[in-house]
């Protein structure tokens, strides 16, 4: 099989993977009301559960940093989605507390060594195209989303129990992963050759991720506004109905695959930086216009600005800690990085709610404005001027690759 084909064959794999998490965390997250009621899980207990999540996804971001220096990234990922679509079912299988905890939590660990390993795998991808491609893998991710809400929503409507409602997504979305674990494509790194950022990453190169980390939690916090709330924002501050107020967080989603879908050409077009700091803006924007919105439609407007400009960051400061640490590095680098999805998802929605409880909610869609504005001061981290390809890899595509996931 000629690189090429591996190469291609590797992209749709890990793409594909991509829609499948977009899927399986769609169906968690907008079924959570049905997850309350079926295992009696009071008010004050769920935030509890909610945030064991991500604090498991990070601490399993935390050890596939380690775990991927003995094996390929590829194998993690391999193992670690086949799991998060088990413990989804086994959300919905059981009937007493401690039986959604241990679902909970294995979802949890599970869901942070696939959110490393599929962006390691990404990251490593794109290296070997030469051009940016990292933004095509999260807009499969934005359409796995929609197609995992939709299908909650149809499970809603139809009312269908958790079980039930999971059950033909696993059926039909293990199989096909697992086949499509055969052909993802791990880097072959290159022996003995060590660059400086390698070097410093393992003595205090921290420091040189830093303003990626905190870049990606403030994305975060945006990101996690938009969806704990913006139907609450529509409803009691700018006097929608129950119905509309459903629609925001819909639009958010297409928007941000659309974006996500010709952001890959805009970095080709004008780079990484330039798209980043447009991105930060229009973001900033819809903050700006939802706090100030004086009816429901005006608001929509703002959560269609915040769709564009924040769905390139993400997958771009993915990309930028691949050019600041190539070679083996990028694995580590892009594992610490991972931890700081599942902060700013921790800070968000609380920090929004309790200014929003004490001030106004109006007020508290400033300080996400303010904070993804943070990344205008780091714009300089995602690359020179002139990159081109997210990563500033101008160069054909000369990069070893190892086969479809066989190498460790």
């Amino acid at each position: 099989m000629t690189k090429d084909v591996r190469l291609r064959r590797g992209r749709g794999s890990l793409g594909f993977s991509f829609f499948v998490q977009g899927v399986t965390f769609a169906l968690l997250v907008t079924r959570i009301p049905a997850i309350q009621d079926q295992y009696g899980i009071s008010d004050g207990l769920l935030p509890a559960f909610l945030a064991a999540v991500p604090i498991l996804a990070g601490v399993a971001s935390v050890a596939t940093e380690h775990l991927v220096k003995r094996v390929a990234p590829s194998v993690v990922l391999r193992w670690a989605q086949p799991l998060v679509l088990l413990a989804l079912l086994g959300v919905g299988a059981g009937d007493q507390m401690w039986h959604v905890a241990v679902a909970l939590g294995a979802f949890g660990f599970s869901v942070g060594a696939l959110d490393a390993s599929m962006n390691m795998l990404g990251v490593s991808l794109q290296r070997a195209y030469g051009r940016s491609i990292m933004l095509g893998f999260h807009a499969s991710y934005s359409l796995g989303g929609i197609v995992g809400a939709s299908a909650a929503w149809a499970g809603a409507h139809w009312h269908l129990g958790l079980f039930s409602s999971y059950l033909p997504a696993v059926v039909v979305l293990l199989p096909l992963v697992v086949f499509g674990s055969r052909y993802y494509v791990d880097r072959r790194e290159t022996a003995g050759v060590r660059s400086d950022a390698e070097k410093g990453l393992g003595a205090g190169g921290f420091k040189l991720l830093l303003p990626l980390c905190l870049v990606m939690a403030c994305a975060y916090i945006g990101d996690s506004t938009v969806s704990n709330w913006s139907a609450k924002y529509l409803q009691d501050v700018l006097g929608s109905s129950e119905q509309l107020a459903t629609v925001p967080y819909n639009v958010y989603m297409v928007t941000t695959l659309i974006g996500r879908s010709v952001g890959d050409l805009g970095v080709r077009r004008f780079g990484a930086v330039t798209v980043v700091r447009v991105g930060t803006l229009v973001a900033a924007l819809g903050f700006g216009v939802v706090a100030v919105a004086p009816g429901a439609w005006t608001g929509m407007l703002g959560f269609t600005l915040l769709g564009i400009g924040l769905c390139v960051i993400v997958p771009q400061t993915f990309a930028a800690a691949g050019r600041l640490f190539p070679g083996a590095s990028a694995d580590t680098a892009i594992a610490r990085l991972n931890i700081f999805n599942y902060v700013g998802f921790l800070v968000g929605a609380p920090l929004v709610g309790g200014i929003g409880d004490a001030w106004s909610y109006r007020g508290a869609m400033l300080v996400p404005m303010v904070l993804v504005l943070v990344t205008l001061f780091h714009a300089r981290s995602f690359g020179s001027d002139g990159a081109r390809y997210g990563v500033g890899h101008e160069r054909p595509r000369v990069v070893d690759v190892g086969r479809g996931g066989n190498e460790v």
